[in-house]
């Protein structure tokens, strides 16, 4: 039977601890960045937990080690605890902290998902938003594995993808066929979804919002005269910015064995439209029927 083995790795503070506490003269400087890291504590409780009870003090403890952590997880130095060590004692555990609290903010900055709603600019829920991510990839136990780095990583990959979905849908909305659309709310997927949809019947005008009756008319077309669809698409493509080539050849993949091939197909126009706008067209529908 073979035994899996699991590597546990402390968070990045505590690695540069343990290579501190492996210098012969160490003193000076684990007394400065005691004071620092208490220091750092206080201001966290104060502001995120309690700085009043044994409790909100703790907390921020765990929140500092870290914030501290991912500063120093995000910094270009050489992937070793020595490295870490001497970054840490180079810059200061307060501006180390800074680094990383700042990457939670930029993080914070980018969207959550695809869709903007009015409450996005609310000061109340973009400090809220600040502090839920600042505790879920933050708070790290001095003696258990920590992957808030890698949380972070994969965090900023993921809403720079909404980051990139969401321009492209505003650069549709601005061109759509009819004038743009300046709807505040915005429903990024349902955008390209239905841009990609509607290119479908050929080298036509950009439709970035559509009602029932549009889609209906683009079935009932599509089934009278069938029409080439990566002609379509492409004829879309040529008129969208090249940075958004790649969103829009992934949604044409996506939806060409799916909503595409049921379009054509004998399936009822009903069920057809009525799959269309609750799983396709979402929130960038036209109220009105016609």
């Amino acid at each position: 039977m073979k035994i899996t083995s699991f590597t546990t790795r402390p968070p990045q503070l505590v690695q540069a601890l343990q290579a501190l506490a492996q210098r012969t003269d160490h003193q000076q400087d684990a007394d400065s960045l005691l004071q620092e890291l208490c220091g750092i504590t206080v201001l966290v409780a104060k502001r995120f937990t309690n700085d009043r009870t044994a409790e909100g003090l703790h907390e921020a403890f765990h929140l500092t080690i870290g914030c501290v952590s991912l500063g120093i997880s995000q910094a270009d130095i050489f992937n070793s605890d020595e490295a870490r060590l001497s970054f840490l004692l180079s810059e200061g555990g307060e501006r180390v902290f800074q680094a990383g609290f700042r990457k939670i903010k930029e993080l914070s900055a980018l969207p959550y998902t695809a869709f903007i709603s009015d409450f996005d600019s609310d000061p109340f829920i973009l400090q809220r938003n600040v502090k839920m991510l600042f505790t879920a990839i933050c708070r790290a136990e001095p003696g258990s594995t920590w992957q808030g780095d890698v949380v972070y990583k994969n965090e900023m990959r993921d809403r720079r993808n909404n980051q990139r979905i969401i321009e492209c849908a505003q650069w549709l909305r601005k061109n759509h066929f009819t004038g743009p659309v300046k709807d505040s709310e915005l429903d990024a997927n349902a955008v390209i979804a239905i841009a990609v949809i509607f290119a479908i019947a050929g080298d036509g005008p950009i439709v970035a919002r559509a009602s029932q009756a549009n889609i209906e008319t683009l079935i009932r077309g599509m089934r009278a005269t069938p029409l080439d669809i990566e002609a379509g698409w492409y004829a879309l493509l040529k008129k969208v910015p090249p940075e958004f080539h790649p969103l829009m050849r992934e949604r044409m993949d996506e939806y060409r064995d799916t909503i595409v091939k049921k379009i054509l197909s004998k399936t009822k126009i009903k069920a057809v439209v009525s799959e269309l706008q609750d799983y396709y067209a979402g929130n960038e529908q036209d109220i009105d029927y016609a």
